[in-house]
């Protein structure tokens, strides 16, 4: 079955654009195409920098974390993968598990942590390779809306700091307003880009921006959007 049709999307270096659409649109299958876990069957997808270089973090919806292995050890598989476990690989290993707020938590197992603090770790895991492109399928989607709101700040500093270039799917127009420069809305399947919109907001968010008008007429504006595109039929 066809999940994806005509998509043209360009992503420049250090934007942070969301992908929005109905269930089942295509847009996990995007994100498989661009970190090549899948191939497409026509068109190209093409990435200014090298998959090989391991330069590309993958969040998934489920944290996949090894309930055998610590949290130091989870974020660590990175470098045991690529046979790269030193002192240098430790310590970076360390810097992501407190940039994402679970220092002291190194040792504990993931049976211990909470359901917000296993996606912290899963998190750290794409970070501690620095990667130039990070890949987000609706992390934060099973989260309670305290937790979600807190790690969309959490996500926001350190794209602010680290400033990778992000792709994030997720089903709620109010986060991909909160989080995103730039927001793309597909179709039902096969899933086509409907419309493309640039999020007006101030690039400093704060958590007092959800209450404020420019952020409601941003998320109507997108709401509208998502419903043109449902409402349109495929192409033949």
């Amino acid at each position: 079955m066809e999940a994806l049709r005509g998509i043209d999307l360009a992503v420049s270096r250090g934007e942070f654009v969301s992908l929005v659409g109905p269930s089942g649109c295509g847009k996990s299958t995007l994100l498989r195409i661009v970190a090549g876990l899948s191939e497409p069957s026509a068109g190209t997808c093409r990435l200014g920098i090298s998959r090989a270089s391991g330069r590309i973090g993958f969040v998934f919806q489920d944290p996949t974390l090894m309930p055998w292995s610590t949290v130091a050890g989870n974020v660590l598989l990175p470098f045991r993968i690529a046979g790269a476990v030193d002192a240098a690989a430790r310590e970076r290993v360390a810097a992501a598990i407190e940039a994402v707020g679970l220092g002291g938590f190194e040792r504990a197992y993931p049976h211990q942590l909470s359901g917000g603090m296993r996606m912290r770790v899963s998190l750290a895991r794409a970070l501690v390779t620095e990667p130039d492109l990070l890949l987000l399928d609706e992390p934060f989607a099973a989260l309670d809306e305290i937790t979600r709101h807190a790690l969309n700040d959490d996500l926001l500093t350190l794209w602010r700091r680290h400033r990778p270039t992000i792709l994030f799917v997720t089903h709620s127009v109010y986060e991909s307003v909160y989080l995103s420069t730039r927001i793309a809305v597909l179709t039902r399947r096969p899933g086509r880009i409907a419309a493309e919109l640039a999020v007006r907001l101030p690039h400093e968010r704060e958590r007092s921006l959800r209450s404020g008008p420019a952020y409601a007429a941003m998320c109507d504006e997108v709401s509208a959007a998502l419903a043109r595109a449902m409402a349109a039929d495929a192409p033949p």
